[in-house]
């Protein structure tokens, strides 16, 4: 019995395995590429240095005893090794990559050539501001665009990460809190069920002790459960909006009520700010501190270990407390406020040593630019509109976690549908590799008992979505029909094949060691 694949060529259910194994190892196009440390190198170097002119000696015992420990390549031989390397990677550049909770879209180029300017690039955070009078303007009109999108008065721009973001808005708080002499009596936070894992560890970090608040069945907030957990010893709550399971907040003003007349604080979480930016102002909600992913709203690189961002917006209650440094402008031109005193008298500090990552202000102050008001409010709408667009495409096949009513901008599924199939979310997940797709968030939020958690982003178009659609509903009709070796031997056809994660997880090789009897160490 054949089927037809997603672009038209007949397959057969025994094709992944009627396949020979190549004698290289490698696949086509695919090259096998072992570590670096595994070429045959240690005899060479790709750069030809002079003998220095003294022995070293003045540099006493930080001479370097023994052989540095790495490998010598020629030029062409490190870039074929990146590139293969490469090769073996899923890109948002290659096709959907559906993280839910990560937001996970096209980087314009056109941020990247602005970044790339010589007044932008080049400079140095220790020049006289007189010579980065350029580079002030900017960060005060990312500021304006901020403020103005968020509703809120006051901006830090420093944070460096959502993470980074989170611990200024709660050090602001608390900051807030002992002005009033109360910082020895609101100890607590209170956090969802479902929020992200960064906003419990982020309020034990500053020293609060964290308080669960319960979910509702439909997905929200259980508001009876939070207003029984508030009271004088409780500092914030941390709110993801929309939520974590993919979803609008519909009591957020409640919350925010109820928040305010304990006399506590509204954190918001702002990483799907993306779902409703250019609609939705937080500040009109009532919120009084929330990060901003300025790779996740604002497309801006994601991951990677690369310089990120986080600024946190603030009310007119916290914006006393904000750390320096921040913009300010007069009859002089544009400086930065950066002592603890004056303008910053009761600033809690600074968050890094600097003011932040100035690439990533370029790229995200070019995304708003060229995408305008108008523009950014359609970014919302696309997003919500794609993630809808899934879950109504794959709810006869699939089992939405929570079907009643449209999501937000990702599209949410259990895996209630799989019982009965032997084949688990995991197992579902490992099979999408081999169609070609990055498999999504699974089993988050975990809340939801195998979640497979979809985010499609406002920059894919109906065609790719289509793509990704018809492979996933071919994977559930064959999972459902009971072919479980396709998933339970899943990947085939990646490069490496399915590991034991959990013993991965648990004794993971962190160092390459030569093989016995090798003598490269001694080269």
């Amino acid at each position: 019995m054949s089927t037809m694949n997603t672009v038209g060529r007949p397959t057969t259910p025994n094709q992944v395995s009627s396949k020979p194994a190549t004698l290289t190892g490698a696949r086509g196009l695919l090259q096998d590429e072992h570590l670096i440390f595994e070429s045959d190198g240690w005899g060479k170097t790709g750069v030809d240095l002079p003998e220095p002119a003294t022995n070293g000696s003045d540099l006493g015992d930080l001479v370097r005893k023994d052989p540095i420990g790495l490998p010598g390549l020629s030029e062409p031989e490190a870039m074929r090794h990146y590139v293969r390397l490469s090769q073996k990677n899923h890109a948002i550049d290659l096709a959907i990559y559906p993280l839910g909770s990560c937001t996970m879209k096209h980087n314009p180029r056109l941020n990247e050539k602005m970044a790339r300017l010589p007044g932008f690039s080049d400079i140095h955070p220790l020049q006289p501001m007189s010579t980065v009078q350029g580079a002030l303007e900017l960060m005060d009109q990312l500021s304006h665009w901020l403020t103005t999108l968020t509703g809120m008065p006051a901006v830090a721009l420093s944070p460096k990460a959502g993470a980074h973001g989170e611990l200024c808005g709660l050090m602001a708080i608390r900051a807030a809190h002992e002005a009033a002499g109360q910082g020895d009596v609101r100890k607590k936070v209170l956090v969802p069920t479902s929020a992200h894992g960064t906003n419990p560890a982020t309020a034990a970090f500053v020293g609060y002790s964290v308080v669960e608040v319960a979910q509702t069945d439909d997905g929200r907030v259980d508001v009876a459960d939070l207003a029984s957990k508030l009271g004088p010893d409780v500092a914030a709550i941390m709110v993801t909006n929309p939520n974590t399971c993919g979803l609008f907040e519909r009591d957020i003003l409640e919350i925010s009520r109820l928040t305010h007349e304990a006399g506590a604080y509204f954190y918001c979480d702002g990483a799907n700010f993306n779902a409703i930016v250019g609609r939705v102002r937080p500040g009109d909600l009532g919120v009084d501190a929330m990060h901003i992913n300025l790779h996740k709203t604002f497309s801006t690189p994601h991951g990677g270990g690369g310089p990120g961002a986080g600024p946190v917006v603030l009310s007119a209650a916290l914006a006393p407390f904000a750390p320096a440094p921040w913009v300010v402008s007069d009859a002089n031109g544009y400086r930065l406020v950066e002592r603890e005193e004056d303008e910053a008298a009761q600033a809690f500090g600074r968050l890094c040593a600097f003011q932040g990552q100035m690439g990533m202000y370029v790229r995200a102050l070019s995304y708003m630019m060229s995408h305008g008001s108008d523009g950014l409010r359609q970014v919302a709408e696309d997003a919500v509109l794609n993630a809808n667009y899934i879950k109504a495409r794959l709810s006869d096949l699939m089992s939405p976690a929570f079907p009643e009513g449209p999501c937000m901008h990702e599209a949410l599924f259990d895996d209630e549908w799989l019982k009965g199939t032997d084949i688990t979310t995991l197992d579902f997940a490992k099979a999408m590799i081999d169609e070609g797709f990055h498999p999504m968030t699974m089993y988050f939020p975990l809340v939801v008992h195998g979640a497979m958690l979809i985010e499609p982003t406002e920059t894919e178009s109906k065609q790719e979505l289509d793509r990704f659609i018809e492979a996933m509903r071919l994977l559930a009709e064959a999972a459902k029909a009971g072919d479980v070796e396709r998933f339970k031997g899943a990947p085939f056809h990646a490069p490496m094949r399915r590991l034991d994660e959990t013993r991965a997880a648990r004794s993971p090789v962190l160092r390459w060691s030569a093989p016995e009897g090798s003598n490269i160490a001694a080269e």
